[in-house]
């Protein structure tokens, strides 16, 4: 149980305002530039096109949240902090972070969501949705590089062959199983614009030549068959109890006997409470779909 002292609920409410700060500062990019230079406030918002007044506020709030420093008026990102939050680093978590203002949209609306009993509704604009989905895409890739390595790892491909990956995004399962099996092939699952980002991404590594890439979408179309390892990586949860039953069908379909199907997802204790990740996540199934939500271990085993 939460500590229910008045500050500590107040404190809950308010938690939004940092996450708000933040989503803003990476929205506006102000983190890129302030990684190769200390900048006057003036010189970020002629650089932005941003009001002046606005971009002060801003920069003295990042500033006292600790992501970025100020001497003589000047403002630099620190170099710890820049390497997560600058755009064209490595190690950088924008894409996640981008991700997470779309969800802002969508959560903004969950009072009205548990009202009516249907999700938020999407962005109407096509460019906002294909936005959107290329953020997705680079969160899911900024999660999944992080412990993709050991997630194979504790899996093990065994002597499997072929591994069709379902949903797979931009392919870091797809790697990692590759890279740790050199003997495997791959065949990439996912809608048409995902694939081209996947295969954008992929071009770069030294696994391509082993991956095959399939264009469908698994709630209406059919899976490649004639695999032997099946990964399903954060997709049930996207989906209703039906909806899964639905597509555990069309993998026994894809894969040759005696093949195997691997689910990583979020798995939940029996009264959906534990673990509070999970409960939370939940509720962005809630606002982001008609019936996801996330599952235990025996409601897995069930539908399987």
């Amino acid at each position: 149980m939460v500590e229910t002292t008045p500050e500590v609920i107040l404190g809950l409410g308010r938690a939004f305002m940092e996450s708000r700060v933040l989503l803003t500062a990476v929205e506006l990019d102000i983190f890129t530039p302030l990684a190769h230079r200390a900048m006057t406030a003036e010189e970020l918002a002629g650089a932005l096109g941003a009001d002046l007044r606005g971009t002060t506020t801003l920069l003295d709030a990042v500033t006292a949240i600790g992501l970025l420093e100020k001497e003589d008026g000047r403002y630099r990102c620190a170099s710890d902090a820049a390497e997560l939050l600058s755009r064209d680093s490595a190690r950088s978590v924008v894409p996640m972070l981008r991700h997470s203002v779309a969800l802002w949209r969508r959560w903004s609306e969950l009072t009205e969501v548990v009202r009516r009993g249907t999700p938020a509704p999407r962005p109407a604009e096509p460019e906002q949705r294909e936005e959107d989905r290329a953020a997705f895409i680079g969160a899911m890739h900024t999660v999944a590089s992080r412990m993709a390595a050991e997630v194979v790892a504790a899996i093990g491909a065994g002597n499997a062959t072929r591994l069709l990956d379902i949903g797979g995004a931009s392919g870091t399962y797809t790697q990692a199983f590759l890279e740790a099996s050199p003997a495997l092939e791959a065949t990439l699952f996912d809608l048409p614009p995902v694939i081209e980002m996947a295969r954008r991404r992929l071009s770069t590594t030294g696994v391509i030549e082993r991956v095959h890439f399939v264009t469908g979408d698994f709630y209406q179309d059919e899976l490649p068959p004639g695999h032997d390892l099946a990964l399903l990586s954060a997709i049930i949860h996207q989906n209703s109890a039906e909806q899964n039953v639905e597509l555990y069908r069309k993998v026994f379909r894809a894969l040759e006997p005696g093949g195997r199907l691997v689910i990583r997802d979020h798995v939940m204790n029996d009264d959906h409470t534990r673990p509070r990740r999970g409960a939370i996540f939940a509720i962005n199934m809630l606002v982001g779909t008609a019936g996801g939500g996330t599952y235990s271990f025996t409601e897995i085993q069930a539908v399987l």
